[in-house]
């Protein structure tokens, strides 16, 4: 019997060891989620291994030249964690239009504020369910590494469509490493992905591997779609 209380203790340590640093608490609802950030705030970016090079190859310098076409363009980061893509966006020489940095955690908005503010560069606290904004308010929506950490990622998906002006884009991630699938009805297997960007109503979509965890995906709102 008691070997079987110890079996039962140890699994039950094991899981919630994994939903806390793999899952990120995906499954025990968003608060509890943003209070695991509110927690590691300030060691997210050394847990990140944050390279502001890295960024602006690979975030910064292919948005601003989508940007750069586009003056007094309205930029949405949603998730906007301690400011990864403001910084990558500036040191690539940054931009003529706005920036809106949503992000729900406290200390990891503060931290970003302290990062990145002003030179048109707001900062938001809210949830990215329901979007407190406008419908088609912008030409182009971010969103990296948040949506198996929300509750119903086709919803997070179709509010960020939401807000995306028709012919504007949407810039966002797909998890797809090795332990993705075990992010229980939160990830979208790699080859299904495109498909569900479809169903949200998105076109002319190109899903690239961009770190080993995730993939990157460009995706375009069809003009005329409201």
């Amino acid at each position: 019997m008691i070997t079987w209380l110890i079996l039962a203790a140890a699994a039950l340590i094991g899981l919630a060891a994994w939903e806390v640093l793999v899952c990120e608490g995906a499954h025990l609802g968003p608060r509890f989620v943003v209070w695991l950030y509110d927690i590691a705030a300030t060691r997210y970016e050394s847990i990140k291994a944050f390279d502001l090079d890295w960024e602006r190859r690979t975030l910064g310098e292919p948005l601003h030249a989508a940007v750069g076409s586009l003056p007094g363009a309205r930029v949405l980061d949603v998730g906007a964690g301690t400011g990864r893509l403001a910084r990558a966006l500036q040191a690539s020489g940054g931009f003529a239009g706005s920036l809106l940095c949503l992000e729900p955690s406290r200390r990891m908005l503060s931290l970003g504020r302290q990062q990145v503010a002003g030179r048109g560069v707001t900062w938001l606290r809210a949830w990215a369910v329901p979007l407190p904004l406008a419908s088609a308010s912008f030409d182009f929506v971010v969103s990296l590494e948040i949506l198996e950490f929300t509750p119903r990622p086709n919803e997070t998906l179709s509010e960020l469509v939401r807000v995306l002006r028709p012919g504007g884009w949407l810039l966002i991630t797909n998890r797809v490493g090795r332990e993705a699938r075990w992010i229980l009805g939160r990830t979208t297997p790699p080859r299904e992905f495109p498909a569900s960007l479809i169903r949200a109503g998105l076109e002319s979509i190109d899903v690239i591997p961009w770190q080993v965890e995730y993939d990157l995906a460009w995706a375009r709102k069809p003009w005329g779609n409201s």
